[in-house]
């Protein structure tokens, strides 16, 4: 299938080939017909990315900051590969979509196949997505009418945060798709309306639907505005223009009445003038997309909806409405259409979005005869593969999983190895494309049975959300490959018996505990062997806050950070200890996530040595991130955040550091391959793995 994609590095906006993706449990697979450009958002995405490094900064000062932290931690040079990583990931662009629902996901019963909808899908032949970012489509309404309905539900949800009255007098300011609809849908509410913008071909299509607007050719706008209120001022302002400009702002305000309100939809700059909100009591609110439920994990992704009786309008049905409105013709788009453009013509399509000429609503087409079943593509065609056979040593790898750590650790670990790569997989297409372009994979697929199943590679990386991890090794186990898994292994009992179970001894198992392989771990490690005695340990990690909400917390997704990340050090404490773990014990501070993250671990090992893990989520980012420290036989040493390394009480010891740091994890990589080409052991003792496994799930009860 094709699909449009942008590249924050270079600002080139391309269309690519991509395999179509797979439908997971609450989504619905759409064939699309039509999707529409937004000016904004994406003239805003198309121009960040065509800015150079200084004005990337410029816009995202915050970022900047968040660059100076990890320089004091991790040095400069992981800070500047990681920036320029996080540069070279293509997005999707697009979310005003329509088509006909091809494949239901499990769960889905309120959408038939063959059913109309519009959803935020991207610009792509072919989307999955949560059904409740979907609304079936009224046969009286056409298709090219419906693709609108995403952009006017974001202005009716700022409409619905400003609560117009019949008989009031609003302001829409910014005549762009958005501040279009918005002032047709004010007039649905009985309202008398203003368009502000100053462009005066905007101005005179509003003035084409029969709703007047202020020209800049009249002179002054704060004053005609208090002419056409009979000096009263509006009721309120809704804010639709993108500007850096504080000027949409202070405007509104001045031409409110006392206690007025303003919603802003669009993005201006923010300095607001007190005196004029203060002494007329004005009201200011941010409006966040098409309505509640957007960014809501537990709604968009899980399918939990809120009760009608308590949240009338979600993001659905606001999309319901607008649709309801198009079908009694309410709301008219026709003429909101500038441009039109077949997919394949889609860089034309974005020159001109980015150009001076003029344009308003630019329409994407797609050809009916799309092959919707086309998962895997081939990669490279020009690059010579070396031959493969499944009985060979020499590992082989496919991997499943193309997000961050993927993409930005593990693929470019095992390429700085020469590892030999075939397939790269996951639920959607364009992080495989991309990926597996730039690292030379023989193919790109989001059909993760067949990958793994394939007897063109003899291994599986497994970098996927936490929830598939047992699935997956099982599946991979019983095709008989070799396995490296980002921690953690599992997230139950049931599934870390079900994976013993499976696990036959003939394939190499390794988890990705990469610390294990830091250079300055093992120097220290080699130093404890200079010492008789039990050992203390303690291992202290500052490891930041993250919301309640995302995915690494939920119980059933992520398993918590405990299972997640703590886990690391757990391991870490086990392999320096080199004695099994006799006891652990969790103490966790007042928290009301599920499972906390700011705890503590209390472990003691058979040959009498303790250890200690402070895993804090309330620290600051500014204090290194983890240190760990070991006191025995009357000598200590520290390791600080994988940089230096420095020890009291042993004699012609000197202190080591390091310019960058290095955590290991391309030895840690280079140790799986090594065990796959000499026949094994696996590199960490498969015994250990599910020790320290099994009493991480104790911890936490499960």
């Amino acid at each position: 299938m094709k699909k449009v994609f942008h590249s924050f590095s270079t600002g080139q906006t391309s269309l690519l080939d991509a395999p179509s993706p797979s439908v997971s449990p609450g989504q619905v697979l759409v064939k699309t017909s039509c999707s529409l450009l937004s000016s904004g958002t994406e003239r805003m995405l198309i121009e960040f990315g065509k800015a150079n490094i200084v004005e990337k900064v410029r816009q995202q000062p915050e970022k900047f900051h968040q660059a100076l932290e990890k320089i004091g931690n991790d040095g400069i040079i992981a800070t500047y590969d990681a920036i320029k990583s996080k540069l070279d990931q293509p997005i999707s662009l697009g979310y005003c979509n329509v088509g006909t629902i091809i494949k239901l996901g499990e769960n889905v019963s309120d959408f038939s196949i063959g059913e109309r909808v519009v959803c935020n899908g991207s610009h792509s032949e072919v989307v999955a997505i949560p059904h409740h970012l979907c609304a079936k489509i009224p046969d009286s309404v056409t298709d090219e009418s419906a693709v609108f309905t995403i952009l006017a539900s974001i202005a009716l949800q700022g409409i619905r945060l400003a609560k117009p009255t019949l008989g009031e007098t609003f302001v829409v300011s910014g005549l762009g798709l958005i501040g279009l609809l918005a002032c047709q849908l004010l007039i649905s509410n009985g309202c008398r309306v203003i368009g502000i913008d100053l462009d005066c071909e905007k101005c005179d299509l509003l003035e084409s639907l029969g709703i007047p607007s202020y020209n800049p050719s009249i002179g002054d706008a704060y004053s005609w505005l208090l002419d056409q209120t009979s000096g009263n001022g509006v009721d309120g302002v809704l804010i639709a223009a993108t500007s850096p400009s504080n000027d949409p702002v202070n405007l509104a305000a001045k031409a409110c009445r006392k206690r007025g309100r303003i919603v802003l939809i669009g993005v201006t700059g923010l300095d607001l003038q007190r005196d004029l909100f203060y002494k007329k009591e004005i009201s200011f609110q941010v409006s966040c997309s098409y309505g509640p439920g957007r960014y809501d994990h537990s709604y968009e992704q899980l399918g939990n909806d809120y009760p009608i009786g308590f949240v009338r309008w979600t993001e659905q049905r606001n999309f319901q409405a607008i649709l309801q409105l198009l079908s009694s013709q309410s709301l008219t788009t026709t003429k909101l259409i500038s441009h039109r453009f077949a997919i394949d013509d889609v860089e034309n399509a974005y020159r001109l979005l980015a150009s001076s000429e003029p344009s308003l609503g630019i329409l994407l087409t797609y050809s009916s005869g799309i092959d919707c079943d086309r998962q895997t593509i081939s990669l490279a065609s020009d690059h010579v593969y070396p031959s493969f056979s499944a009985s060979s040593c020499s590992p082989c790898l496919s991997v499943i999983g193309s997000g961050n750590y993927a993409s930005r650790v593990l693929i470019p670990n095992f390429s700085k190895l020469s590892a030999k790569f075939h397939s790269i997989a996951s639920s959607s297409g364009l992080g495989p494309i991309y990926v597996g372009r730039k690292y030379k994979f023989r193919e790109a697929s989001t059909d993760i049975h067949s990958t793994i199943f394939s007897n063109l590679s003899n291994s599986i990386v497994i970098a996927t959300r936490h929830d598939s991890h047992a699935s997956l090794v099982k599946q991979a186990f019983a095709a008989g490959k070799h396995v490296f898994v980002e921690k953690p292994l599992c997230l139950n009992s049931d599934e870390l018996n079900s994976i013993i179970s499976a696990y036959s001894g003939k394939q190499i198992l390794m988890v990705g505990f990469n610390r294990r392989f830091a250079p300055l771990l093992i120097e220290l490690q080699h130093q404890l062997t200079r010492l008789s005695g039990p050992k203390a340990f303690v291992y202290t990690c500052n490891a930041g806050a993250i919301p309640a909400d995302h995915w690494t917390q939920s119980p059933d997704k992520g398993g918590g950070r405990l299972l997640g990340e703590a886990c690391h050090f757990v391991d870490l404490l086990r392999h320096l200890a080199a004695s099994p773990i006799e006891d652990l014990q969790l103490l966790c501070a007042a928290d009301r996530k599920p499972y906390p993250d700011t705890f503590s671990l209390q472990l003691r090992f058979a040959n009498g040595s303790i250890g200690t893990v402070h895993y804090f989520a309330n620290g600051n980012k500014a204090f290194p991130k983890e240190r760990l420290e070991v006191f025995a036989d009357s000598t200590v040493l520290r390791l600080d955040n994988f940089r230096k390394l420095k020890a009291w009480g042993l004699p012609g010891f000197r202190t080591r550091r390091r310019l960058s740091q290095d955590k290991g994890q391309v030895a840690c990589c280079a140790a799986f391959l090594k065990a796959i080409e000499i026949g094994g052991p696996s590199p960490i003792s498969v015994a250990e793995i599910f020790e320290v496994q099994r009493w991480l799930l104790k911890a936490v009860n499960k």
